[in-house]
């Protein structure tokens, strides 16, 4: 019998690699690590609440209404990046400068949060449920900050005319960071609200 496994040949066609703007990649690498923080520290809240010794108080309102803003923000930021597909480029400036106004709204109202709950005599230190209260919240304030600042520096390159349909990398990026931080704070809001 002759050799017939010698005369073929198994041609692979070789495989495309993913093509994902680094920059992206890297983004989308350090959103799932703020999503695995803050997925330790509501595990972390419901197993210390399970422990007993726990104060029990009612949210500020104010969150509330930082809610609302985030959402909005949320709607205002999209819209932007909408815009700038189209090369709409005086709305781009507009709804990008009221999502940077909301993103400092909704941290100005999480301070007077703050101030409220210390009004209400739940502190930082003191009962575990304020501690938690004040680390969700604050180091969720710290991503809005960065957020915030990421916004600012696509906000003056759109005034530089250098966000539009054909150069849209940077704007894409900071509407999915943050609708990604919106929906963390609505995840935040609502977990406050079932387990205080």
């Amino acid at each position: 019998m002759e050799n017939v496994a010698g005369d073929f040949r198994i041609v692979e066609e070789p495989k495309k690699p993913m093509a994902m703007e680094p920059r992206k990649f890297g983004m989308w690498l350090f959103m799932g690590s703020v999503l695995m923080l803050f997925a330790a520290l509501t595990s972390a809240y419901i197993v210390r609440e399970a422990e007993g010794n726990w104060v029990y108080f009612d949210m500020p309102g104010l969150f509330t209404i930082s809610t609302v803003v985030i959402l909005v923000s949320s709607i205002t930021m999209q819209w932007a990046y909408w815009s700038a597909k189209k090369d709409n480029l005086e709305n781009v400036k507009i709804m990008i400068t009221i999502t940077a106004v909301l993103g400092i709204a909704f941290l100005v109202l999480q301070w007077q949060g703050w101030v409220q709950l210390v009004a209400n005599k739940i502190y930082f230190v003191g009962n575990p449920s304020g501690s938690f209260l004040y680390v969700l919240t604050g180091v969720h304030a710290l991503h809005i900050i960065s957020a915030v600042v990421f916004l600012l520096i696509v906000m003056v390159a759109t005034y530089r005319y250098k966000v539009h349909s054909k150069s849209l990398v940077s704007i894409e990026m900071c509407t999915t960071y943050w609708h990604f931080l919106g929906g963390l704070w609505l995840y935040l809001f609502v977990f406050l609200l079932l387990y205080r």
